[in-house]
């Protein structure tokens, strides 16, 4: 099967996930040096499970399966909203940035949930 006919490249909040991963290493790239191997790279790991896991449930068999990945991108997301709040009480990103990147999140939330409604 060719990597475009995998059924996680069809869905929507995948590749919001994808994009919003894609931001977020560049915001963080902006970050101070020292924090490279501290809320750098647990941001960063947060971004890349919720795209991931979206891709290893699409791939199970069973629905149940499925939504139990669909669950741990949801705690991934969880993760992600409090390490974004810890980099506005740093200082590492702006107001804007932070509102921008909680709205992109709560969107992803929200289409995850919408997604395991559909697939009980």
């Amino acid at each position: 099967m060719k990597g475009e006919e995998r059924s996680h490249r069809r869905l929507a909040v995948w590749k919001m996930a994808m994009d919003f991963t894609a931001e977020l290493y560049s915001i963080t790239g902006n970050f101070p040096p020292h924090e490279l191997y501290g809320l750098v790279s647990q941001m960063r790991r947060a971004s890349v499970s919720i795209p991931s896991n979206i891709a290893e449930g699409a791939a199970r068999l069973g629905n149940k399966e499925f939504r139990h990945f669909l669950n741990i991108a949801q705690g991934s997301i969880s993760e992600l909203d409090t390490q974004i709040e810890i980099a506005k009480m740093l200082g590492y990103i702006s107001d804007n940035t932070h509102m921008e990147l909680l709205q992109k999140l709560t969107s992803i939330s929200k289409m995850l949930y919408g997604l395991a409604r559909t697939i009980k």
